[in-house]
């Protein structure tokens, strides 16, 4: 008897397992491609409004961080090494992206500032898709890294 069978459905995470890498990829450029759009939402809404209370989260966004940072979860249970590490990085995504709108708000409030892009999440990104491009796609470059190692 497995520890998680009970919170966890094993059985039907191993059937979706083969799948999962390349859902985590697309999520990635998903959550990519949100960042982008939330960036434009928010110096848009500082625009019209006055202050932070006029800046909200943007959901898609929220929605496509939260179901990364469950995938990335579920890949650990399938592959522990390769999802603990991309696990640690989507973390470090999510935080970002915490304190990127947090700052965000500050510029907003204050006047004389310009809304800055999230630099720190936009690099903790593309570190997130190089894993996951990695883990997902390494069979394209299997042949040479045997060949190299």
């Amino acid at each position: 008897m497995q520890p998680l069978q009970f919170l966890v459905p094993l059985d039907a995470l191993e059937a979706v397992g083969p799948v999962l890498k390349y859902v985590i990829l697309g999520l990635v450029l998903a959550n990519m491609l949100t960042r982008v759009l939330a960036h434009r939402t928010h110096v848009r809404q500082a625009k019209e409004g006055d202050g932070d209370e006029s800046l909200s989260r943007y959901l898609p966004h929220t929605v496509t961080t939260l179901l990364l940072v469950l995938a990335s979860f579920a890949f650990m249970i399938l592959e522990p090494h390769g999802g603990m590490v991309l696990s640690v990085l989507v973390l470090g995504v999510f935080l970002a992206d915490f304190f990127e709108f947090e700052s965000r708000c500050v510029e907003a409030r204050s006047k004389s500032l310009e809304l800055e892009r999230p630099k720190s999440a936009v690099v903790g990104s593309v570190l997130v898709l190089m894993y996951a491009a990695y883990q997902s796609l390494f069979f394209l470059i299997a042949d040479y890294w045997n060949a190299i190692i």
